[in-house]
């Protein structure tokens, strides 16, 4: 359940970002939701239990799903990065 709520955190963070970044094609909406999402998934799932302690097994963890939000946003960060810097 926990990787649901991941993904669906990286992703509502890719859809914001893309609302703030200002682009406006099809293609970069769908690509920062998907890049969120994923984001949202190695935060929650790699990053998260090198940094706090590991829950319960199904128990909710309110630091995973900020390191998720977190690495989403940074996936979406480096994203831009490497677009811009190619001319894309």
């Amino acid at each position: 359940m926990n990787f649901v709520i991941w993904m669906l955190s990286g992703a509502l963070v890719g859809r914001l970002g893309y609302s703030v970044a200002g682009l406006n094609d099809a293609r970069a909406k769908r690509d920062s939701i998907v890049i969120g999402a994923l984001g949202g998934m190695v935060g929650g799932s790699l990053v998260a239990p090198l940094f706090t302690a590991a829950p319960a097994p199904g128990d909710f963890s309110f630091p995973a799903l900020c390191f998720a939000a977190a690495m989403a946003a940074t996936a979406l960060f480096v994203r831009n990065l490497v677009l811009n810097r190619r001319g894309v």
